[in-house]
């Protein structure tokens, strides 16, 4: 009997070690459970309104180890044998997640006016998948190697969403093509600058000379330099602001003090640069991006003649330009307040117009919280508060809200929120539901209304600074899919923060410019596979009702 016994152990130690590495290999497969909040990481997603760069189908999306594998329609999908799970959203709109270029979460350095873990649940709420943060407002700003470094590790494992970074351009590195050329080594993914006062010591403005020696060094990397376009003018106007003639608590007094002509002259200046971006040009390769465009009338005739001209040049929107209206904003409401700043209806009109028409190519928040007291909502004070629309959370429905008027559609939304963008930080994995790209998604139900008031969830950090509180929206977000990961559902967000810091990396005399990522054990991406072993996987079906 001992014998026997003997004989046996060897047997039994190999089952128990059997047991102990399939027992091993599913909790491993379970262990994304803290990323998302579903419990597997390949499953079927259908609905009635899939948004593909197709159009808009009835279909399903297999997603698998964070990648879209499968996309097929309707009649198709019937004749599948369905082998994984199913999360059935019915007439639920399913999208291409947002992808938000112009983002200020301040951290590291000023994280009590947002910060990484609030913006990105805030984000993740609102149905964005990816941020580009920008390079100011946070401290120190992010203009070298080593003040980017501090940006990276301050996401690390505090991010909900995906987020990239845009590096700055300001006088102290402008003329050091080294200084820059290792910014963009780093992983930038373009530059950013000012050409009028930014509010933040440490990002002083830049003139045209220091733009043009950026577009130089940008030219070899093939990525962008966003600015914000406005130039200060001695206008009569701005003269009278300047010596206190008006009232300060009268929105009236600060939109006099930066005038459509700021933008205008700013932009004339601009375009005697980008010609040089023109095929053949010196600065060939090189892109300029216009952010939170205002002013839609000489402004945008003359980025729309630069264009023409062989020009690389886009510009964007933000939705508070199309949702206010000056005539509509409350004297000492300082909520309101940004630069450039909100317009007259009449340029509101010429604003969705030239959006629907091609000429703004994007959308883009240009969420810039602070701390309450600084917005000075007590005194009402424009000329002395902070500027910044708090918005992160609202611009799917505010867009999708304030376009009913002007036929909106779900493929415009998806190419002014996702496609566009994605291209514009070349993410070319992101920005449409597609085979082989992140299963970044967004599920939202544009018939919904809800009340943006304190009985709503807000994740931003400090929701009574927000230009849109009181609204009643349409289009609400049911979840969000991060590289298949759902990491906000009505009601809460995945336990833990595990989106990806996303870094550029492309030598400055590579052709390619495909971005990588820093990877996270965490986020349950564990590679593509090949498509011939994706398909043979098996798992018994579960089908989900939302």
């Amino acid at each position: 009997m001992e014998n026997l016994q003997w004989r046996l152990f060897p047997v039994l130690t190999l089952v128990a070690s059997f047991l102990f590495l399939l027992y091993f290999r599913e909790s491993s497969e379970l262990s994304q459970s803290v990323c998302s909040l579903l419990p597997y990481d390949h499953y079927w997603m259908t609905g009635e309104r899939v948004v593909t760069p197709q159009g808009v189908i009835s279909g399903a999306v297999e997603i698998k180890d964070g990648n879209i594998i499968s996309i097929v329609k309707t009649e198709d999908w019937r004749k599948k044998s369905k082998t994984v799970p199913v999360i059935d959203y019915g007439e639920a709109v399913i999208m291409p997640g947002l992808i938000d270029v112009h983002s200020h979460l301040d951290d590291p350095g000023r994280v009590e006016w947002e910060g990484f873990p609030s913006g990105t649940r805030a984000a993740a709420a609102g149905g964005i998948t990816t941020l580009i943060d920008m390079p100011l407002n946070s401290y120190p700003s992010t203009i070298s190697t080593e003040t980017l470094k501090l940006k990276i590790e301050a996401a690390k494992k505090n991010i909900y969403v995906d987020v990239g970074f845009w590096g700055g351009l300001v006088p102290e590195n402008a003329f050091n093509a080294t200084a820059l050329e290792a910014l963009l080594n780093a992983g930038a993914l373009g530059l950013k600058s000012f050409m009028c006062p930014s509010g933040i010591n440490d990002f002083p403005m830049t003139n045209a000379s220091h733009i043009k020696e950026g577009l130089s060094v940008l030219a070899r990397y093939k990525r962008p330099l966003l600015v914000h376009a406005e130039i200060q003018q001695d206008s009569e106007s701005h003269l009278e602001v300047a010596h206190g003639k008006n009232d300060a608590r009268s929105y009236s007094t600060y939109l006099k003090s930066r005038p459509p002509s700021w933008e205008e002259a700013a932009i004339r200046e601009l375009l005697t640069i980008t010609k040089d971006t023109r095929s053949g040009g010196p600065a060939e390769g090189a892109h300029l991006h216009i952010v939170h465009l205002s002013d839609a009338s000489s402004s945008l005739d003359l980025i729309k003649e630069a264009r023409n001209n062989g020009d690389s040049i886009t510009v964007e929107t933000c939705p508070h330009y199309l949702a206010f209206s000056a005539e509509e904003i409350p004297d000492g409401d300082t909520r309101f307040k940004c630069a450039p700043p909100i317009r007259d209806g009449a340029n509101r009109e010429k604003l969705w117009e030239a959006l629907m028409e091609g000429q703004i190519d994007m959308l883009s928040s240009d969420h810039s919280p602070t701390e309450p007291e600084l917005k000075l909502l007590n005194d009402g004070d424009f000329l002395r508060a902070w500027g910044g629309i708090s918005s992160l959370q609202f611009v799917l429905p505010v867009t999708w809200s304030y376009g009913q008027k002007y036929g909106v559609t779900l493929e415009q939304l998806a190419s002014w929120w996702s496609e566009r963008p994605a291209k514009l930080a070349a993410q070319h994995s992101k920005g449409t539901i597609a085979i082989g790209n992140h299963a970044d998604i967004v599920v939202w139900e544009p018939e919904m209304e809800f009340d943006l008031n304190d009985d709503h969830p807000i994740y931003i950090k400090h929701p009574q600074i927000s230009a849109y509180l009181g609204r009643r929206l349409s289009g609400k977000v049911l979840g969000t899919f991060v590289r298949g990961n759902l990491v906000y559902k009505e009601g809460g967000h995945a336990p833990a923060a595990c989106g990806v810091p996303i870094l550029a990396k492309t030598s400055p005399r590579s052709k390619s410019k495909l971005p990588i990522t820093i990877t996270n054990k965490r986020n349950g991406g564990r590679g593509r596979g090949r498509l011939n072993d994706i398909m043979k996987s098996e798992v018994k079906i579960i089908t989900i009702q939302y």
